[in-house]
C-alpha cells in the first residue's frame, strides 16, 4: 500500500481553472499549510510514511512546509511546477517544468527527487521519455480509468501492478477495479470522498485479491472545509471539488487505521529500488 498526496493549492485544480487561471494565483489565499499540518500529524500518530508530490509553485512560496514534510521522514517527489496539463504544453515547456520543479525541491530538502506525478494524471509517452532524460527514477501518473478524458494514456499492452518501461523508468499506476465489464475508479481523491468508507474498504480489498500494490492519492485541499466556496462554476465541477470535504479528515484517519492493520505501507521511492532505481 502506498499513500500519496498531490500538494497543490485549492485554486489550482482543473475544476476551478475557469475562475482561477495561473495569472491570478498570486492574488489568492495560500492555505496549504493548514490541512497539511493536520495530515502530517495524523500520519505521525499512526506511524505511516507517505509520498508527497509537491507542486513547484507551492514549494517556492512555502518552502518551510516542504522541509517539514521531509524532516518528518516522508518522501518528497515532483508534481511539476505549474499544474498545467502536459497535453497543453510544448515539449520545451514540459522540460522546463520538470527540471524547474525537481531542482527547486532538491534545493529545499537536500535530497534527490526520484518521482513524478503529472497534473490531472496527464501523462503520455513523450513525457515518459523526458522524465528519464531529466533524471527521474519513477512515475506515478498512469490512471487507466477510461471515462475521464483528462487522464493521459500510455502505449502499453497490459500491466499488473507496476512495471519497468523500456527506457528504464518505473511506472506505478493508479488502481481501477474492473468487475463485470465495469470500471470503478478507487484510487482516492474525489472517489474516496464520494464512496462510503465501508464501500471503499470493500473495493480496496477486492482489488488487492488480484494485485500486489494499491496506490492511493489525496490532496491537502480535500481536508480543508474552510476553503473559499467558488461561485459560478459548472455544477459537476462544483460537486467533484466539494463533495465529502467536511468529514474527509476523520474518514481518512479511519482509513489509515484500517490500512495500517492489514497492509505493509511503503513510499514509492523505496519501492522503486527493487527495480534497481535509487530509492
Amino acid at each position: 500500500m502506498a499513500i500519496t498526496f498531490d500538494v497543490e493549492e485549492w485554486f489550482q485544480v482543473e475544476n476551478l481553472r475557469s475562475k482561477y487561471p495561473p495569472e491570478l494565483w498570486d492574488e489568492c489565499e495560500i492555505r496549504v499549510h493548514t490541512p497539511l499540518t493536520k495530515i502530517l500529524d495524523l500520519l505521525g500518530k499512526h506511524n505511516v510514511k507517505a509520498t508527497f508530490f509537491v507542486l513547484g509553485w507551492v514549494a517556492e512560496r512555502v518552502p518551510n512546509i516542504v522541509l517539514e514534510i521531509h524532516e518528518r521522514g516522508h518522501e518528497i517527489a515532483s508534481h511539476g511546477y505549474w499544474h498545467i496539463m502536459n497535453n497543453k504544453l510544448s515539449t520545451e515547456k514540459i522540460v522546463e517544468d520538470l527540471r524547474k520543479s525537481k531542482n527547486l525541491l532538491e534545493s529545499i530538502t537536500g535530497a534527490e527527487v526520484l518521482g513524478y506525478r503529472a497534473p490531472s494524471f496527464s501523462i503520455n509517452d513523450k513525457v515518459i521519455q523526458l522524465l528519464r532524460e531529466e533524471g527521474y527514477v519513477y512515475d506515478s501518473s498512469y490512471h487507466p480509468f477510461t471515462a475521464n478524458r483528462r487522464y493521459g494514456r500510455l502505449e502499453i499492452q497490459s500491466f499488473k501492478d507496476y512495471f519497468l518501461l523500456p527506457n528504464g523508468l518505473v511506472e506505478f499506476p493508479l488502481p481501477v477495479l474492473r468487475k463485470y465489464n465495469f470500471e470503478i475508479p478507487i484510487a482516492g481523491g474525489g472517489y474516496f470522498r464520494l464512496y462510503p468508507l465501508a464501500f471503499y474498504k470493500l473495493f480496496l480489498e477486492s482489488y488487492l485479491k488480484e494485485h500486489q500494490l494499491f496506490v492511493s492519492y489525496f490532496h491537502p485541499w480535500e481536508f480543508d472545509p474552510e476553503q473559499p466556496i467558488v461561485r459560478g462554476i459548472r455544477i459537476d465541477h462544483k460537486f467533484r471539488h466539494y463533495v465529502g470535504i467536511r468529514n474527509a479528515l476523520s474518514k481518512f484517519e479511519r482509513f489509515l487505521v484500517f490500512v495500517k492493520e492489514r497492509y505493509h505501507v511503503v513510499t514509492l521511492g523505496s519501492l522503486a529500488s527493487i527495480f534497481g532505481g535509487k530509492g
